[in-house]
């Protein structure tokens, strides 16, 4: 019988323990990318895991498996259906916060409490500050010793797509099209598919395994642009400076404080978008501020870029030796612009979380992920749940029990698909 104060059922029952003992491993692997590295993948770190995963693959019997370009690629033959779907989920963790050294710790039958951590007794996870603790209580909770971050993103993705395969392997009358399965590094820094090759990889439809809350569907994203703002002055001995100098940082300086503050991350939540300074550099001849652009809508995005250059345009116009150049470059897009056109994509992972017996949650991310560009490159691929929280600090979390249902979620998802063109 399965124990519905843990599990919601009893696949999610039978799935739980070998998820828990993958996810446990595999965070235990350093794979942190760096955003200032020129390599691909990032790290050579990233591909410690990856080996693992490529041979734990073969193991199972999936004959394909490979490391192939910094990816893991491997394929299941279909039992029914002729639409090949892809399964996804990155290897790297966030540079955000410490990631080597990860000792994770389970918090079994978890009681409801504030948890503390002995290696850094300041640091408190409490309900009240991450409400989806509350649904944990009686499950098992897997956090850090609160030095390091967990690694739950995305590895608890990783640990439900692996656990999910050895069950197709183990189960081979289990119904599934075609199925694609792909790790990619450097998703954390924005590179995790510009090296793919999807002519070669061969599926129709995609789902990157790299959501948060148990029974959500993320077929919305920001549409994002980087900008680079260059202000150039004068610069002249301080001593002679008057009416000659142009000090690049002061102009920089009326350009940031100038950025609307109701626009700021901080500010803003929900579909509202938002003009992001996250770096600064130079010096009082010169400085360079990158920043980030976001907006669900596309044409709103272009319309705040248009604003921010005519700000920084503004801010240097009475300096006649000064100067500013503005280049604004393309990220990536709402993958809800190309989504909208094949709804049933979204509407099988519904079914599929229904059948895993959650309750589907459609949400929108206010960020990306390899399944913006993906999407954006031709490749419909919305985001699902696999139960992390807190990402990218030391208080990071996931539940066995929801990493699971997410694991039981991926197998119901390939027989909804193996069922859709009969």
């Amino acid at each position: 019988m399965t124990d519905h104060a843990r599990y919601t059922s009893e696949l999610a029952d039978e799935l739980g323990p070998d998820v828990r003992e993958r996810f446990i491993r595999y965070v235990k692997i350093d794979t942190q990318a760096d955003e200032d590295s020129e390599t691909f993948p990032s790290t050579a770190k990233q591909l410690d895991l990856s080996r693992i995963l490529v041979d734990e693959l073969l193991a199972m019997g999936v004959a394909d498996a490979r490391l192939e370009d910094g990816y893991v690629l491997a394929s299941l033959e279909g039992t029914s259906g002729s639409t090949p779907v892809a399964l996804f989920a990155h290897v790297d963790t966030s540079p955000d916060a410490p990631g080597g050294g990860v000792k994770p710790r389970v918090i079994e039958k978890y009681d409801g409490s504030d948890i503390t951590y002995d290696a850094n007794p300041e640091l408190i996870l409490s309900p009240k500050e991450s409400p989806d603790l509350r649904a944990q209580k009686g499950r098992d909770v897997i956090t850090s010793d609160g030095t390091t971050l967990l690694g739950a993103d995305d590895k608890a993705g990783v640990a439900a797509i692996m656990t999910a395969v050895k069950y197709l392997q183990e189960h081979p009358e289990a119904p599934r099209p075609p199925l694609n399965i792909c790790f990619t590094p450097d998703e954390e820094v924005g590179q995790g598919i510009s090296h793919l090759d999807l002519d070669a990889f061969g599926a129709e439809v995609g789902y990157t395994l790299d959501g948060s809350t148990a029974g959500s569907i993320e077929d919305e994203t920001f549409s994002a642009d980087h900008m680079v703002v260059s202000f150039q002055g004068r610069q002249t001995h301080p001593g002679a400076a008057k009416d000659k100098m142009v000090n690049a940082l002061r102009l920089a300086g009326r350009f940031i404080d100038a950025l609307p503050y109701d626009e700021a991350p901080e500010t803003t939540s929900g579909r509202e978008g938002f003009v992001h300074p996250a770096s600064i550099e130079g010096t009082s001849s010169g400085i360079t501020i990158k920043l980030i652009l976001r907006d669900f809508d596309t044409d709103l995005l272009t319309e705040r870029g248009r604003r921010v250059r005519a700000l920084a345009e503004e801010i240097v116009a009475p300096f006649a030796a000064g100067s500013v150049e503005v280049t604004i470059s393309q990220q990536y897009r709402n993958m809800k612009d190309h989504l909208r056109v094949r709804p049933e994509i979204a509407d099988i992972a519904h079914r599929a979380i229904e059948a895993a017996g959650l309750t589907p949650i459609r949400g929108i991310i206010r960020g990306g992920t390899d399944g913006s560009m993906l999407t954006a490159k031709g490749l419909p691929t919305p985001n699902l749940f696999t139960g992390m929280h807190d990402i990218h600090s030391l208080k990071e979390w996931v539940s066995v029990q929801d990493m699971a249902d997410s694991a039981a979620t991926i197998l119901h998802l390939v027989r909804l698909w193996s069922e859709e063109a009969r």
